[in-house]
């Protein structure tokens, strides 16, 4: 019998560890070669990421290039091709998304890491520091958005869903500075920050546009960093135009996860992760909610 599962049965399900742990199985997977994960497939209006865990499952995720509608994530069982489960809506992908980020903080931010610079206060914001909250002890949240309601609100559901103190800053200067853990999830297509901004030892992630043109950072953060990760190196080279890191060395989660590459190389480092979106995780999540 296929399994449906709604936004709602989602979140009751889904949990920052369950599913930081769940990504943390997927890109050590995929680093083995045994998770399968093309890069994203864009048919005019809709989007498709594909994926497979070698006798296993397989499954896609569906939903539309350019607007917030519902999304559609199908599990099928290996080999008999069974229909497992289906999750539509917009949760699952938004959780993968900050799930993917708070694994990237686990394995580069110093352990002793407890504060979080927000730029950005919608949706993506909020899950990259819900996942973060499942792997450090958080003593403290800025955030800065455009909009001084929205950000406002922001601060508020960290607070009250969290138990994080957190505060609503008028610059995205003073949001980042000094943070352990800064995190730029805006849709700008100019720089949101400046590399002087960031302090030594900070764990930056970036979300949004990475493309040469548009993406909300610009080379001076590239070039503060001291070393630069990716959640799909593939997925990273295949954007077009070109991603905003092409020509500088990406190392995968998946690498560092698995002890093949180090992460932070020294206390002082600055790291930057390019969240990207690995092919494939939200079967992989959705298989994790379903077990």
């Amino acid at each position: 019998m296929t399994t449906v599962l709604d936004d709602a049965a989602i979140l009751a399900r889904l949990t920052p560890a369950l599913a930081v742990s769940a990504m943390r199985e997927a890109v050590l997977a995929a680093e083995r070669g045994d998770l399968l994960a093309p890069p994203r497939v864009h048919a005019g209006v809709q989007t498709f990421t594909a994926g497979r865990l070698i006798g296993q499952w397989y499954g896609f995720r569906s939903y539309p290039t350019h607007l917030d509608a519902p999304q559609l994530v199908a599990l099928h069982a290996e080999p008999s091709g069974e229909l497992l489960g289906l999750a539509v809506g917009k949760e699952l992908g938004s959780h993968r998304t900050g799930a993917l980020g708070g694994l990237a903080v686990d394995l580069l931010a110093r352990p002793a890491a407890r504060t979080v610079g927000l730029v950005g206060a919608g949706t993506q914001a909020w899950t990259q520091v819900w996942a973060i909250s499942g792997v450090r002890e958080l003593a403290g949240v800025r955030v800065f958005s455009r909009d001084p309601g929205r950000r406002r609100a922001f601060a508020e559901r960290v607070r009250a869903e969290l138990g994080v103190a957190a505060e609503a800053v008028d610059s995205a200067r003073a949001a980042v500075e000094g943070r352990d853990i800064v995190v730029l999830a805006t849709s700008a297509g100019a720089p949101v920050i400046e590399a002087g901004w960031i302090s030594a030892g900070t764990a930056v992630t970036t979300v949004g546009p990475k493309q040469v043109g548009r993406a909300e950072f610009g080379v001076d953060l590239v070039e503060r960093a001291d070393a630069v990760f990716t959640d799909s190196p593939a997925q990273l080279d295949g954007y077009r135009p070109s991603a905003l890191l092409a020509g500088r060395e990406v190392v995968s989660l998946g690498a560092v996860a698995s002890g093949a590459q180090v992460g932070r190389r020294a206390a002082g480092a600055v790291t930057l992760y390019a969240s990207v979106g690995l092919a494939g995780t939200e079967p992989f999540l959705l298989a994790r909610l379903l077990a």
